[in-house]
């Protein structure tokens, strides 16, 4: 429906009238070509009707809009949206809306009604109302449809229907809008089309971004060309520098290829690599790192003990310094040992079984506890596969809380009534589980909200004072657990400068990065079940200082599960019991003050 021009009367004794409109507003003026001036109409304004007449011509036009407004307002009448397609002033949209809340009728679900002047047709969704302000004038049908169609969009634009969601995406609602209504009147769109309008997608943008991301990766790959020939003139001029014998008297020689990335090594004759008296290379290039870094390279093998060249160690320990300045946590590579290479050896025991819990708890800033949740696992590992034959006798703590779930290849009847964990076809073994953690036979979980059950409690005391904030924390652990690499992280504000600590009982580090201070004890047990810190920071809101994280570990688990013993189901063990091993930990997986 487009706006209507009613010509009511003319008088032919001028020239003609011309008439312009244009969005928002109607403006009309006409050229008297006797005396070459422009005369304004003079109009009068009727609750959103504009009559406008000129009475040396005896003309007059009667504006007749549809849709004056569309808002999305409370129920208590805020307005959170409001865009208008007539001009009216702020105080006139501001009554009409106002007045809105007092007159609609909460039972009804979609409906409208009418006052004097205006009419309006609303729509609840859920605890707000999208609203439609029109005259009285127009097609109620066509109103409801538009109704229809915008209550449509608010969802595609709105990540959650409540005064935030609103909030965020109130532009978004303006433009979509602005699509389906257009100087008052409703277009032929679909939701579809109005999503497609909005986002604009331009052919050219798109070209520009591929043209300007080709220029970043061109200029990457020049850099990263250029960095690998400086690195390798470095090296060049440091082994025609420092180039020679290798300590145990082997000639070092040798040549780093042109991709830097690959290390080839040419083995001579005599007693080979590394023997002492063969001809062979000496690098400072470790496979095990390297390998860490995704290059490819030749098979290595090291010289058990001899001293080659060290390029840029000294540069690499500076940067190392100023990193850890910064409050970076550097893990630096060290080149295996023989002791370290035993050490990360596959297991020797024939069994080991590995009982592991994971504590999630949140406790509350004023006391009390808001969450408790204890997810435990036992899981085997097997050495051999030839003695996967047996069955796991265990005992567990009697606690009431803790419902305990078997793998569904277990034999559910054998554990409930005997606590033994055995396959349901005894004729076939246990996998090794070599890939991972082991195989999983059985799982438990305990949910409580008692803080009694908590191993370690914290409070946080911030009080301001002049232009200082004094922070005091104290923890207090339960006697039940001995607890090993406690780590209590509390969150700062940004800070110039780290904080001034007055008292710790441990270690404290402060990260500068992460705006965080760390309190660390190395082992919390019946010499120290409790313990403070107090720092000064300036002043700032008590919220600042949460959540506060913890971390630890312990030896004991709320469950008490212990295995008592391998029973195997064959004989070639001679009737003496598998030894086997036992590894017992719990964990703090999410453990915060709110």
């Amino acid at each position: 429906m487009s706006t209507g021009l009613n010509r009511t009367s003319v008088k032919q004794t001028k020239p003609a009238i011309r008439s312009v409109g244009s969005a928002g507003f109607f403006s009309f003026f006409r050229f008297d070509s006797l005396v070459e001036s422009i005369i304004v109409f003079r109009f009068v304004r009727y609750h959103h009707c504009y009559s406008i007449y000129d009475s040396e011509y005896q003309i007059s036009f009667d504006l007749v809009f549809v849709v004056t407004n569309a808002s999305i307002v409370t129920k208590s009448g805020k307005v959170l949206v409001s865009r208008q397609y007539v001009d009216m002033s702020r105080i006139v949209i501001e009554g009409l809306l106002a007045a809105f809340p007092k007159l609609v009728g909460l039972e009804k679900q979609h409906t409208y009604f009418e006052t004097e002047n205006v009419r309006y047709v609303y729509q609840p969704i859920e605890a707000l109302f999208l609203l439609l302000v029109t005259t009285k004038q127009s097609n109620i049908l066509q109103d409801l449809d538009t109704l229809r169609l915008l209550s449509k969009l608010v969802p595609e634009y709105c990540m959650s229907l409540d005064e935030e969601g609103i909030g965020r995406a109130n532009f978004d609602l303006i433009h979509a809008f602005d699509e389906v209504i257009s100087l008052g009147h409703k277009e032929d769109v679909t939701v579809a089309q109005v999503k497609q309008y909005c986002e604009m997608e331009s052919h050219e943008e798109k070209l520009h971004k591929l043209v300007m991301q080709s220029k970043i990766d061109d200029t990457k790959d020049v850099m990263k060309r250029k960095a690998n020939e400086i690195d390798k003139s470095k090296i060049e001029k440091t082994r025609g520098d420092k180039g020679g014998f290798s300590s145990r008297g082997s000639m070092g020689s040798g040549r780093l290829d042109s991709s830097f990335n690959d290390l080839n090594i040419s083995q001579g004759g005599g007693g080979g690599y590394g023997s002492g008296t063969g001809f062979g290379m000496v690098s400072d290039f470790d496979p095990l790192t390297t390998k860490a870094k995704d290059r490819s390279r030749s098979s290595v093998t090291a010289p058990p003990k001899s001293s080659g060249m060290k390029l840029g160690k000294s540069g690499k320990n500076q940067l190392m310094e100023s990193l850890k300045a910064e409050g970076e946590d550097i893990i630096e590579d060290v080149k295996p040992t023989g002791q370290t290479r035993a050490a990360v050896a596959l297991p020797t025991d024939p069994f080991t079984l590995t009982v592991e819990e994971k504590l999630s708890v949140a406790l509350r800033r004023d006391g009390g506890i808001s969450s408790f949740d204890v997810q435990g696992t036992l899981s085997l590992q097997i050495l051999n596969q030839e003695d996967g034959f047996v069955q796991v006798q265990i005992e567990t703590g009697g606690n009431p809380e803790i419902r305990f779930n078997t793998h569904p290849n277990i034999n559910r009847e054998l554990f409930n009534s005997e606590s033994i964990l055995g396959l349901k076809r005894p004729d076939q073994p246990f996998p090794t589980g070599q890939g991972g953690g082991g195989v999983g036979l059985l799982r438990w979980r305990m949910q409580r909200a008692d803080e009694s059950m908590v191993p370690l409690t914290i409070n946080c005391w911030p009080s301001v004072s002049g232009n200082e904030t004094y922070v005091s924390i104290e923890y207090e652990a339960s006697s039940t657990f001995d607890l090993t690499n406690v780590i209590i992280s509390v969150p700062l504000p940004a800070l110039r400068d780290a904080p001034i600590v007055k008292q710790c009982d441990g270690d404290w580090r402060y990260d500068s990065r992460n705006s965080v201070l760390e309190w660390s004890i190395l082992l919390i047990d019946n010499s120290n079940r409790s313990g403070s810190m107090e720092f000064v920071v300036p002043p700032f809101d008590s919220s600042v200082f949460f959540p506060i994280s913890v971390q630890f570990a312990a030896t004991s688990t709320y469950s008490g599960l212990k295995v008592t013993g391998m029973i195997p189901l064959r004989g070639g063990s001679g009737g003496v019991t598998p030894k086997f091993v036992q590894r017992t930990q719990l964990i703090a997986q999410d453990y915060q003050v709110v």
